[in-house]
């Protein structure tokens, strides 16, 4: 075993194999190593409970290691590493082989984190243009040349009327709107009332331009109030019920807007009872704004949401959200 680590004599090719071989052995065993690391992660609160498990994994990777050390230093050498036994060489090599361990364990859990912090920040970026595509798209929904028309009109008529109190309180309405849509500093969620509010405000200006041909009807479970739901969610989906179904009929027709928990979700109705979405009853067609909408839930909860348009069985439509429940307070003020 001349010319080995430790030797006073020349290296050998046997001498440079081991000492390359040897580290070649650790490096077959990493990927152990970052299995154990993703199979039972190290985080805050969980160390208690870790510990042992990776304590006894580097014991086994440092065994795993000095026994394939051995087999190869018998193999080049026909003697056991620097003529120690087995179980020696073990207890040798058991202080350092830990060391690796635990070096590479924190390599992997720095890998993880970085990857994770990327994709956080690709998905927080991806959010906030979707929530800047949907203010935009609640804006244009109510500001079209129509919606403003009409409203100003129905305003218009008021004032003649004399009724200055119902016109004020119209433009107060479409004022605190255009400030809510407005806003660049909005988040991602609001609680369900807050959107329920908003919808409020905007079926009141509806009322108005319907008289009474517009019956809408809130069955709300007070429960659900603080549910965090993404925000302009409700109005995209009451404006096309108005759209696909009020502005169909000659007659009044019924908006309801239903919220329920069931299990660990949180389910949202419009039905409406005009003539019903088009298409085949199987595959009810669907415009451009609920499938956006599809996409940002998928986008914010993945498969834990989902969005489902379908006629109801007087033959009206019924467009479903269904989220993963969890609170939010009420923004106060």
């Amino acid at each position: 075993m001349q010319g080995r680590l430790g030797s006073r004599e020349p290296a050998t090719w046997r001498s440079l194999l081991w000492e390359g071989g040897d580290w070649l052995l650790c490096a077959l065993l990493t990927p152990a190593v970052f299995w154990v690391g993703r199979r039972y992660p190290v985080a805050r609160g969980t160390i208690g409970h870790r510990a042992p498990i990776h304590i006894l994994a580097a014991i086994l990777l440092c065994a795993a290691w000095a026994g394939a050390g051995v087999v190869l230093s018998w193999a080049l050498f026909r003697s056991t590493p620097y003529g120690a036994g087995a179980v020696s060489w073990f207890f040798t090599t058991l202080p350092f082989g830990v060391a690796v361990y635990f070096a590479v364990l924190g390599v992997e859990h720095a890998a993880v984190y970085f990857l994770e912090a990327r994709e956080r920040e690709t998905q927080a970026a991806r959010l906030s243009a979707q929530l800047a595509e949907a203010r935009l798209g609640a804006l244009r929904m109510q500001l079209q040349p129509h919606f403003l028309f009409n409203s100003l009109n129905a305003i218009t008529v008021i004032v003649r009327d004399r009724d200055t109190a119902t016109a004020t309180r119209m433009l107060e309405q479409l004022g605190e709107m255009l400030r809510r849509v407005m806003r660049s500093d909005r988040p991602q969620e609001v609680t369900l009332a807050e959107e329920l509010d908003f919808v409020r405000q905007y079926l009141a200006i509806e009322e108005v331009r319907f008289s009474d041909r517009l019956r809408p009807v809130f069955a709300v479970d007070p429960g659900v109030l603080s549910a965090a739901v993404p925000e302009f969610l409700l109005q995209p989906l009451v404006e096309n019920a108005l759209r696909h179904g009020l502005a169909k009929r000659v007659t009044a027709t019924l908006l309801k807007i239903e919220a329920r928990r069931e299990g660990d979700d949180v389910v949202l109705s419009v039905i409406d009872d005009g003539p019903g979405p088009g298409g085949t009853a199987a595959e009810p067609s669907e415009g451009v704004g609920l499938g956006n909408t599809r996409e940002r839930l998928a986008t914010l909860y993945g498969t834990r949401a989902r969005l489902e348009l379908t006629r109801t069985p007087e033959g009206g439509a019924a467009a479903t959200v269904r989220l993963p429940y969890h609170e939010l307070e009420r923004a106060r003020g």
